[in-house]
């Protein structure tokens, strides 16, 4: 049985199509890459899996269990957490107040736990933690997205776009930071317009075009599609 497991999924903003009927499994352990234009329906996808928009039709599993009727804050705890796309922090918050409002569902202890876990895993973020989060620089910002997202002690954690308006030192950082994190046993659903890196990082891949998966499987095969080359890939 999958970890995660998508069915059928419909999803309208008015009577517009954003989502036409995909399905998707995610194994557990795995970095599964959703790639695709501007919108393909990606960020709609990962938005109705972590409950921030309702589906029209179709079902959401994870664990056995169906949850695409539960609110946000219910998925979080069941451990899904989600890194929105333009990160979306409280800016005018320090870094350790943004942290806290990750891990707003953990005891005390499990919270000082928690954050030191991440200052061990974000060094950058340690000298920054009582800095505002407008303070910091775009890849610190990203980093700070992820550990807010982290502090949930989530099983899956799905990414959008976080390599978007990064330099590629830092897109080679982030790369790094996803595949520590799956390391850790975190199952990663990744969004990503820098599909060279998703492919690369990834198991499994799906291909989204206008709501509708066109092609999925192995992610190093699919990176070898001449089609994909010529279209995503800039062969």
């Amino acid at each position: 049985m999958p970890l995660l497991e998508v069915k059928d999924l419909w999803v309208h903003y008015g009577r517009a199509e954003a989502v036409k009927g995909i399905s998707m499994e995610i194994p557990e352990g795995s970095i599964v890459a959703l790639i695709g234009s501007n919108g393909a329906g990606k960020t709609t996808t990962l938005r109705t899996i972590s409950g921030l928009k309702r589906p029209t039709s179709g079902e959401v599993w994870y664990q056995g269990k169906r949850i695409d009727s539960l609110p946000p804050h219910e998925i979080v705890r069941r451990g899904i957490a989600h890194v929105p796309e333009g990160r979306q922090l409280f800016y005018s918050l320090s870094v350790k107040q943004n942290l806290e409002m990750g891990g707003f569902l953990q005891g005390k202890n499990e919270f000082k736990k928690n954050l030191d876990l991440m200052l061990e895993h974000f060094p950058n973020l340690k000298a920054r933690i009582k800095n505002q989060a407008s303070d910091l620089s775009g890849g610190e910002q990203q980093m700070v997205a992820v550990a807010r997202a982290l502090m949930s002690n989530p099983k899956i954690l799905l990414m959008d776009e976080p390599s978007v308006g990064l330099s590629p030192i830092l897109v080679a950082e982030i790369a790094k930071i996803i595949t520590q994190i799956n390391q850790l046993g975190v199952t990663i659903v990744l969004v990503e317009q820098n599909a060279r890196m998703a492919l690369r990082l990834a198991q499994t891949a799906y291909v989204l075009e206008v709501g509708n998966i066109t092609l999925k499987g192995d992610a190093k095969a699919i990176a070898k599609d001449d089609y994909i080359i010529k279209a995503y890939l800039g062969g």
